[in-house]
């Protein structure tokens, strides 16, 4: 599924808020939502396509061949302090992951492509419209220590749901270095 194909031409033009977030869950009842700009691509992928690397982080689940590239994929809920995903009561055969990309202004690389992350998600709800000024930051008793640093704030809809809003940016800036 290409997020970029979301057709939105339902919305009355007053209504539209300033950004677009893919919402998505994740184990145990957190609803969670990313800026869609941030992200590539809606996956499914077999836990056998999955190739674990030895001596990684444990939210680290492997390496999968994505389009002839090596995607890293991420447990995004072990990462944050959830639930792991091998712990979890679902026996699927295949994970659901959003493709997170970096944004194109690090200084540092010499490396013309974009990077990118597999992020395994519980599943894909929607597309949320939200004003970026109605985030929030989030009373410091309702967020695990694990979660703060790709935290970005919350959103409280108007029909009184909280939804996490995480940072694409902390969650690449995660990801262990390679040492030369």
């Amino acid at each position: 599924m290409k997020i970029s194909s979301y057709n939105l031409s339902a919305i009355s033009p007053k209504s539209l808020p300033k950004e677009e977030f893919l919402r998505f869950y994740l184990e145990p009842d957190t609803t969670t939502i990313l800026p869609l700009q941030q992200l590539t691509e809606v996956l499914t992928i077999s836990r056998s396509e999955i190739v674990p690397i030895p001596h990684m982080s444990p939210w680290v689940m492997g390496v999968y061949n994505w389009r002839g590239d090596i995607l890293w994929i991420v447990d995004l809920g072990h990462l944050v302090g959830l639930t792991p995903w091998y712990q979890q009561a679902s026996n699927v055969s295949a994970h659901k992951a959003i493709v997170l990309k970096a944004s194109g202004n690090t200084t540092t690389s010499t490396n013309a492509k974009t990077k990118m992350l597999g992020l395994v998600i519980n599943r894909v709800e929607d597309i949320e419209l939200c004003n970026p000024d109605l985030i929030q930051s989030p009373p410091s008793s309702t967020v695990t220590p694990e979660l703060v640093p790709f935290l970005s704030g919350y959103w409280l809809k108007p029909d009184g749901e909280m939804l996490v809003v995480l940072d694409g940016e902390a969650i690449m800036a995660a990801m262990p270095k390679p040492s030369n």
